[in-house]
């Protein structure tokens, strides 16, 4: 965390949520997926608070986060952070379920959406069609089964970010996500669901770039595909050698594309 950066808590319904925030002007938001914590954005959130106010926080039951104990709405604790941390119109950056998350916000409060950056995206809703996510669940559930956590996140890992990159991001992917390995084993039946965002895609207006990576899963890739479609006036960008976590596997490419898209924001 930069030197100048502030951190706590925030207190949501049933728990807390940890953030971190720094910088100026215009304020960004960063969701981070599945799997990781806040930290995945380490290469973005010093760069970005060089520009902007930026926010980031872990998702309940993530890092830092409190673990649900009863039932909770991911989207409702993204208000209350936004809300209780006096952030009003934003732009939100989102990788996977924080896409998802950014895009359920857009919807349901177009009022706070002012841009968003939708990485390697999820939606709710989406009725997924790859019999290869079926047969990576039945994998996961069977080591879940048996005890094996770390085996079933290993499983997770090969399918999501199976490139090879410098040892030290390699380390920090891995590390995080086992740090998280617990998020497997949730019980899903606490979060509340959110109505199908597929039929409201065409009512968002907030600014919309969907950015992913050229050896992402191909079923990202359509949903990539139907949110450009269906979004009015969103664009999307490839970045080549580069998976699901497209902001660790290329940082600079992805920091200069994301920043030049906010920049008339700063």
């Amino acid at each position: 965390m930069s030197a100048t950066a502030t951190h706590g808590y925030v207190e949501v319904e049933g728990g807390r949520l940890y953030y971190e925030r720094a910088g100026e002007g215009f304020p960004v938001v960063l969701i981070h997926p599945n799997l990781w914590d806040s930290r995945i954005w380490d290469p973005q959130f010093e760069e970005f608070a060089r520009y902007h106010d930026v926010l980031r926080y872990d998702i309940r039951g993530y890092g830092r986060s409190d673990l649900p104990h009863q039932p909770y709405s991911d989207l409702r604790d993204l208000l209350y952070v936004i809300g209780e941390l006096g952030i009003g119109r934003c732009a939100l950056v989102g990788c996977a379920l924080g896409a998802q998350l950014a895009i359920d916000l857009a919807i349901a409060q177009p009022e706070i959406v002012d841009a968003i950056v939708a990485v390697s995206p999820g939606i709710t809703g989406h009725a997924w069609m790859d019999d290869g996510v079926q047969m990576l669940v039945e994998e996961v559930t069977r080591s879940l089964r048996v005890g094996n956590v770390e085996g079933a996140m290993n499983v997770q890992l090969a399918v999501w970010v199976p490139l090879k990159g410098d040892p030290a991001s390699d380390e920090k992917i891995r590390s995080i996500a086992m740090e998280n390995a617990h998020v497997l084993r949730l019980d899903d039946g606490l979060a509340e669901m959110q109505p199908s965002a597929v039929p409201h895609l065409s009512e968002i207006r907030a600014a919309t770039l969907i950015v992913i990576g050229d050896r992402d899963l191909g079923e990202i890739h359509h949903i990539a595909d139907k949110l450009t479609d269906r979004i009015p006036g969103a664009s999307k960008r490839v970045i080549a050698e580069a998976d699901h976590l497209v902001n660790v596997r290329k940082p600079e490419k992805f920091n200069r594309l994301v920043l030049d898209f906010l920049s008339f924001r700063a």
